[in-house]
């Protein structure tokens, strides 16, 4: 009897060691941890900012299965929130998640991104389903190629009802920050523009505009005046957006400085089991995908 326990252990470590994970979960600090624990504290925060990668199942598949969770122990206090979705969509998609229109009828109403059926729709019906509040986040993307081609300064001829669509002006852009530092060293040479010059400095405000954006409106949904509101908005966006707790973060800290806010961060490896010196700080959670994994477009 003995012996059969032995080896049925070492056949189980053994078939374990086999095993090739499509993910693995990790803390700010490198330790593996667990989905559990992740939900455990996505639940109690104001914020939960989750990093996608925009082409990859994986990060897909687990944005619907925390929406489910968190919508099953929330309920109504759960709001969505997703830069794929632009402001001035907001009233096209509030009417098809409250039921007042079809999905066809959303398609011609809203600029879809081309991954919307297989990809986020899931999570919109979602929010349909059970009732739940869905917030267009991004700024509308005439106005970030606005600021791209002739900065900031640009804004100032859009009229007043496009400014409801965006944050709220003056903004505020930190080209010192280190995301935005490292996107002007990473473009410096491209664009026939020198390293920190007006064009790829430009590129970085619009990227500025865009999470600004995003925090405005998740503040505003959220109902986060200073005292708590009960909500949690589970907002979906680029890794870039939210990753080293910068872009949308820094902008929510500006406003709510004691806002509980929660992010994930999504990486590939080659290697998932051992994770990479630079994961490390990204995210409260950082969720590891193998390089080779299928895309979805």
């Amino acid at each position: 009897m003995r012996s059969f326990v032995i080896f049925a252990a070492l056949f189980t470590l053994t078939a374990f060691r086999g095993d090739k994970p499509a993910y693995l979960f990790y803390t700010q600090t490198g330790k593996s941890t667990s989905y559990e624990k992740l939900l455990k504290e996505a639940a109690g925060a104001d914020v939960v900012l989750f990093g996608e990668l925009h082409n990859n199942p994986i990060c897909h598949w687990f944005e619907l299965q925390l929406a489910k969770d968190l919508a099953a122990q929330l309920g109504t206090n759960l709001v969505f929130g997703a830069e794929m979705f632009e402001a001035d969509n907001q009233q096209a998609l509030t009417r098809y998640v409250s039921g007042q229109t079809s999905d066809k009828e959303f398609a011609k109403e809203a600029r879809l991104w081309q991954n919307y059926d297989t990809d986020y729709r899931p999570i919109v019906d979602l929010a349909r389903d059970k009732k739940l509040t869905f917030a267009a986040t991004n700024v509308p993307r005439r106005y970030a190629s606005l600021v791209s081609r002739q900065g900031l300064a640009a804004l100032d001829t859009v009229s007043v009802a496009g400014k409801q669509n965006m944050a709220k002006l003056p903004l505020t852009v930190d080209l010192t920050l280190p995301g935005y530092k490292g996107m002007l060293e990473m473009m410096g040479t491209h664009g026939g523009s020198t390293q920190g010059g007006p064009q790829v400095e430009n590129f970085a405000r619009a990227q500025a505009l865009k999470d600004a954006t995003m925090a405005r409106f998740i503040l505003e949904n959220g109902q986060f005046t200073g005292a708590k509101s009960g909500r949690t908005v589970l907002h979906f966006n680029g890794d870039y957006h939210s990753k080293n707790f910068e872009g949308i973060v820094w902008y929510l800290r500006q406003q709510q400085p004691n806002l509980k806010i929660v992010t994930i961060s999504s990486v590939e490896g080659e290697n998932i089991a051992k994770p990479q010196a630079d994961w490390k700080g990204l995210a409260t959670y950082v969720l590891a995908i193998p390089g080779d994994m299928t895309k979805t477009y």
